[in-house]
This record gives C-alpha cells, sequence and structure tokens, in this order.
C-alpha cells in the first residue's frame, strides 16, 4: 500500500524554522497500530492524519509515544497541504476531532487562523520537583490546564531555561509551558513535553489555548502577538474570542513523498 506524505513548516515562512508536521491524508483510517509507527518513522513532534467525511475531514494527530488529544501546528500544516497541494476550493476547512471537537482553518492572505477551544489555566500548588526542574529561576504563578503553566518575570528568563528532561517526564501532563512578557512582542513561551517524546517542541499551537486567555486578562486586550523562543521559533498571531482563540500563522511545504506500508 503507497500513503501520501507531506511535511510542512508551521507558523513560519521559511523553511527549517517553525515546527515540522508530517500530514497523511487517507482514504480510510489505518490500523491505530500503524499510525503509530508511521509517526515513531517520521519521528517529529506530531504526525496527522485525516480522512475526507461529510463536513470537512476527521483529523487525528500521534506524537513518538501516543495520539493526543489536540495539536495546533499539524493542524494548520493540514490546512495548508490541502489549500496548496491537493486543491481544497473552499473558504474554511472543517476539521472533525475526537477530544477537541470541530476546529475550522481559514486563509487569510499569507496566513491560516484556526479557530481552536480557549482552555484557561487556574493556579494550582506545583507538585514537588516541577520549579526544580526548570532551573533556578522561580516563577510567578504555577497554573495548570491540560499542561502546567509556569509564569515568569522576563523573556530572557525564559531563554535562559535549561530544563532537566528526566525529570520532567516523570510529571502528570502532556506538557509544561513557561511564558513571560515579551520583549517585542505581547508574550513569550517555550514548550517541553519530554513524556510524549518531544524534549522541546518548536512551537506549539495547543498551549496558546491556554495562554491567549491568560495574557488577554493580564494585558487587558484581545488581540496578540507572540514568540515561541525555540531553536527554530515561531511567530503567531492571537485573539481570544469568548470561549474560542483565534490562532493565526503561516506555513511552508518541505517535502511530499510515499510510504510504503
Amino acid at each position: 500500500m503507497k500513503i501520501p506524505i507531506y511535511q510542512a513548516d508551521a507558523f513560519t515562512d521559511k523553511l527549517f524554522g517553525g515546527n515540522p508536521a508530517a500530514i497523511c491524508p487517507l482514504d480510510e483510517w489505518l490500523p491505530d497500530q500503524t499510525m503509530q509507527k508511521i509517526a515513531v518513522e517520521n519521528n517529529l513532534a506530531e504526525t496527522a492524519f485525516f480522512v475526507k467525511n461529510e463536513i470537512g475531514y476527521k483529523l487525528r494527530w500521534f506524537t513518538p509515544e501516543y495520539e493526543i488529544d489536540l495539536c495546533g501546528h499539524a493542524t494548520l500544516a493540514s490546512a495548508h497541504i490541502l489549500f496548496t497541494e491537493l486543491g481544497f476550493e473552499g473558504d474554511a476547512i472543517y476539521f472533525d476531532t475526537v477530544k477537541a471537537g470541530n476546529l475550522i482553518v481559514t486563509k487569510n492572505g499569507d496566513k491560516y487562523t484556526m479557530d481552536f477551544p480557549s482552555r484557561p489555566a487556574i493556579h494550582i500548588e506545583p507538585p514537588v520537583g516541577l520549579i526544580e526542574a526548570l532551573g533556578e529561576e522561580l516563577p510567578k504563578e504555577v497554573l495548570r490546564s491540560r499542561d502546567y503553566f509556569l509564569v515568569y518575570e522576563t523573556e530572557n528568563e525564559i531563554k535562559d531555561i535549561s530544563p532537566d528532561f528526566f525529570a520532567l517526564s516523570k510529571m502528570d501532563t502532556v506538557g509544561v509551558i513557561v511564558t513571560a512578557p515579551g520583549n517585542e512582542v505581547d508574550f513569550v513561551s517555550r514548550f517541553f513535553a519530554p513524556g510524549a517524546g518531544i524534549p522541546e517542541d518548536p512551537v506549539t499551537g495547543s498551549a496558546h489555548c491556554n495562554l491567549i486567555p491568560y495574557w488577554a486578562e493580564k494585558l487587558g486586550k484581545s488581540k496578540l502577538h507572540a514568540y515561541q523562543l525555540s531553536a527554530r521559533k515561531g511567530e503567531l498571531w492571537c485573539e481570544l474570542k469568548g470561549d474560542r482563540v483565534l490562532i493565526s500563522g503561516k506555513a511552508v511545504t518541505y517535502l511530499k513523498g510515499e510510504i510504503f506500508v
């Protein structure tokens, strides 16, 4: 069996920047075990699989370790491939997902805008070892939604964090978000998910479901500009709209080919 595969860099307009995702359009679902093996073989943060349905496409995402509930960059990359490589002609792509509900992606000039659920984090007492695993600087606040969410004073503190990935992999969560006000943008962040096989994710759309409502409240504005400060770097334009968030970014195609299964 031959399966088409594409790879795109999301949240960037330059190759080798942003967050790479693999995308496999399917006529029908493969066995879960096969999709997981493809994700392992690709060895990227996420591999997305989609199948056409009545409203658009059923969409699923796999890390090298397991199927995940929500992934922003692989959703944006999937929409990019549909619009640019697969001839999608509509104004908006509707993705139906298992755990995140319906997601909509529209194309606006050179950007793609994703309509995702807002996931505000709540304040918690940090679990034993979490702060120590991120270094010597103490965060201002510790919160949690799906992921742990730590707020620091400055952008430089975020840049200087050197995590203990083994310790972070033992936390009872998908990942850990660290964030602070930005020097040139509204806020900056990084995202670590070693337990999901992703020591540091280059750009994390799902984390912004937490970041946008937090910073919109703190800064008193609904439209925000953000950088994710990984080595590859990513740029996001964000907006809070009630219980939804709009996350916009650019994407470029890196490769297309076939998998022989």
